[in-house]
């Protein structure tokens, strides 16, 4: 072979070689896939971190972390630890897409703590059960029947009930009050997504939410004991017709959440704890789960996955929260859970009034020590301030995250 001739093939070789190491045919058959997935067409928020207003999968693995599961298909997700906000891994997080049945955890996040007790009583009119979408998930009320805020919650929780929501909007003060309390609910939560036109999540124009949003919802709801009750539970027994002179009848209700009363194909989650999943043809299929393990708390977001396989969205947060916990404490944060504004809020003022007390303590260093015994009283008030505030801060942390008695609930009434 003439040298000039076998120069140019061994560089030829060379460089062949060098496009199969750089671009492997995975990663061009990724890209392909990547470019047939939709993307957001605007700016995203920041709200969290940087990386999260950020187009794609965000995501910075540590020694030892496992890669994230394959076949992630969802338009948006996120996995999060419940406790320290930590966001693990997110892929287009502040998407704002319709939300489905999942804006319930909203509704019910605000409303709940009016409708109280639990015993209360209300007689349904027709009215109420007016204005309700057309094609509704319904858990069956019946107009001039008696029911409790227990009952109307169940079919809330466990059978995404737009009935029960409608007539427990009427008892809070009526559809419009409802909506413009989630509203302003959103807001305090720093859910800045969200924008809320119904409050059971049917499709409406400009309703919308983001993976991020609804896991700050549900982790702002699973600090109640009741929505806890209510979002763990699996199956109930919900009141039916009541005919003259014969017992009222009833019938068993289940939980529509997959990861909790599973079906074919999907198995309950181990350590499952609620909260809520949701469709509408707008939507396609959305949910948010939380589960512990060995003492860890994840929060994941699944929004709209693209995938045609059966319970897709149950299969795809299952796997991401199998992933969250393996890789806990292996991955670096790639974003944060924010707290409520009035926790900034008294967050600041707290600090403020740990300054000030520090300030009079070196203020008053000087008169405690030349005032000798007396002056000991002084010292001790300054220091029982400063105490009273750290006090405060500590009731601060325990208050704003605090997720106990995560179990699955047996079946109840």
């Amino acid at each position: 072979m003439p040298a000039l001739k076998k120069t140019v093939m061994t560089v030829l070789s060379a460089a062949l070689l060098s496009v199969c190491v750089v671009s492997p045919a995975g990663a061009a058959d990724k890209d392909k896939t990547d470019d047939k997935q939709p993307k957001p067409t605007g700016p995203m928020s920041t709200v969290g971190g940087e990386r999260l207003g950020e187009v794609g999968t965000q995501v910075a693995l540590g020694p030892g972390a496992p890669v994230l599961p394959k076949g992630l298909s969802a338009r948006s997700w996120i996995v999060a630890d419940a406790e320290s906000g930590e966001v693990l891994a997110s892929h287009n997080a502040h998407w704002r897409l319709p939300p489905a049945s999942t804006l319930k955890m909203l509704f019910a996040d605000t409303v709940l703590p009016a409708l109280q007790p639990k015993t209360l009583t209300h007689l349904v009119t027709q009215d109420e059960l007016s204005g309700i979408g057309e094609g509704s998930s319904l858990v069956g009320v019946k107009e001039n029947h008696l029911y409790t805020v227990h009952d109307l919650w169940l079919g809330v929780f466990l059978r995404s009930g737009n009935d029960a929501v409608h007539v427990l909007s009427e008892m809070y003060g009526g559809v419009p009050a409802t909506v413009a309390a989630m509203q302003r609910h959103a807001e305090e939560l720093q859910a800045l997504d969200t924008k809320v036109v119904s409050p059971d999540g049917y499709d409406s124009p400009k309703q919308v939410s983001s993976a991020y949003d609804l896991t700050l919802i549900a982790r702002s709801g699973m600090q109640k004991a009741d929505f806890r009750e209510y979002a763990a539970t699996a199956t109930a027994v919900f009141p039916g017709a009541q005919k003259k002179g014969k017992k009222r009848e009833n019938f068993e209700i289940q939980n529509t959440n997959r990861l909790i009363t599973g079906d074919i194909g999907v198995e309950p989650y181990k350590g499952i704890a609620g909260v809520k999943n949701g469709y509408t043809t707008h939507a396609g299929n959305t949910f948010t789960g939380i589960a512990e393990r060995d003492g860890k708390v994840l929060l994941v977001t699944v929004m709209n996955p693209e995938s045609e396989e059966s319970h897709a969205v149950y299969k795809e947060a299952a796997g991401l929260l199998d992933w969250g916990f393996a890789a806990s404490g292996k991955v670096t944060p790639v974003g944060e859970l924010v707290p409520p504004k009035s926790a900034v809020a008294a967050k600041g003022s707290e600090a403020a009034a740990a300054g000030a007390a520090e300030a009079d303590r070196k203020k008053h260093a000087a008169t405690v020590a030349a005032a000798g015994a007396g002056g000991v009283w002084t010292a001790l008030s300054v220091a029982g301030g400063l105490l009273v505030v750290l006090a405060a801060g500590v009731f601060l942390v325990n208050r704003r995250w605090p997720l106990p008695d995560l179990v699955r609930r047996l079946p109840r009434r």
